[in-house]
């Protein structure tokens, strides 16, 4: 059985979850919608899939059982209902929604309809990834002291202007920790567990014409008692690789992007040697870093082929709704710190 899928939004990530539902075992593109003639045309004849004009079309195409929303981020929560509503399965490009709130609504309307929902958290895939979650929960770290992320991209102004949704409170949710950085702060909270208190600063320091910050920093308290660091930015020339640092009393390992850099214990394990051979050099794209494009799309290839077995498997996807609150959680709490100049407390 092949999940056929819908996309929602003809933009430029659209393409990506496009190749990948191409690659991806078990699923197949059926079609994609827009409110514009002029973007699901083209889009529909490049990806040889049909061009619905509205998501009510394509949402009564029973060849369809799940659908891909691909819109501007503060606009996933109407699609992502309706699609609920109609039965369908939800893939949601991340972030969930720019509120708590509307997460919960997504969440809700999925769970009540009965249907699977899985947020865009590509980089929990790579296997750099899950070698620094499998050493955290087997304690490798020892006691945990310190859990840090740091995003230093480059955005130009010419990326702001190129739409008119990027750089606002109400599409965009935010800027460089909302837009780019919510991949690392979805790792972060993954490998660290929960985040207890926030204190943070935010500013717009280079880019005209926004609304949202473009520097900001956060300090953070997690409920294991350890301690952190968000920075994010889309001020820095040229634009680094993004990197997760965990630290503890018995080990330490840095991430960048799908590289390995650090991978130091007290206790060495056999394995340890060949993970410090093996795990540098992972990296083949950019990362986003300076060019949001810069990416490939196997990590959306695994994104679709976990959403197809949590569907034919009748369980929660591993990047469910819940998962995916987490980091927009977090976001907002270190908006709301910057704003009242007080340490947020979550939960």
């Amino acid at each position: 059985m092949s999940i056929g899928i819908g996309i929602v939004g003809c933009g430029m990530i659209a393409n990506f979850h496009a190749r990948a539902i191409a690659d991806a075992e078990g699923a197949h593109l059926v079609g994609a919608c827009s409110r514009s003639k002029e973007e699901y045309e083209p889009f529909a004849a490049q990806h040889g899939c049909k061009g619905f004009e509205s998501l009510e079309a394509m949402l009564a195409d029973d060849s369809i059982q799940a659908v891909s929303i691909c819109t501007p981020s503060g606009l996933h929560m109407d699609p992502a209902v309706a699609a609920a509503k109609a039965g369908k399965h939800v893939i949601v490009e991340k972030p969930l929604e720019i509120t708590v709130e509307r997460c919960d609504a997504i969440i809700n309307a999925c769970e009540e309809a009965g249907v699977r929902l899985t947020v865009a958290f590509q980089s929990r895939f790579h296997e750099s990834s899950r070698l620094m979650k499998k050493a955290v929960d087997g304690g490798r770290f020892g006691k945990i002291t310190m859990g840090d992320a740091y995003v230093k991209w480059y955005r130009s102004q010419a990326y702001y202007d190129s739409g008119a949704w990027r750089g606002t409170w109400k599409l965009d949710g935010g800027g460089a920790l909302m837009n780019q950085a919510i991949h690392s702060v979805d790792l972060l909270v993954w490998l660290m567990g929960p985040v207890k208190k926030i204190s943070a600063m935010t500013s717009t320091l280079t880019h005209e014409r926004i609304e949202v910050e473009d520097v900001a920093v956060a300090t953070l308290q997690f409920e294991n008692g350890a301690l952190g660091v968000i920075e994010a930015t889309t001020t820095s020339y040229p634009g680094a690789l993004k990197r997760i640092e965990i630290s503890g009393s018995e080990g330490s390992a840095i991430l960048e992007e799908e590289d390995l850099k650090a991978w130091e214990f007290a206790n060495e394990d056999p394995e340890d040697e060949r993970i410090r051979a093996e795990m540098v050099g992972k990296t083949d794209s950019g990362g986003g870093a300076a060019d949001p494009s810069a990416i490939n799309h196997d990590g959306h290839t695994k994104i679709f082929e976990e959403a197809v077995k949590a569907i034919t498997e009748g369980r929660p996807s591993v990047l469910n709704g819940h998962e995916g609150r987490r980091s927009v959680e977090v976001i907002c709490a270190i908006y709301e710190s910057a704003k009242t100049g007080k340490i947020v407390t979550l939960g």
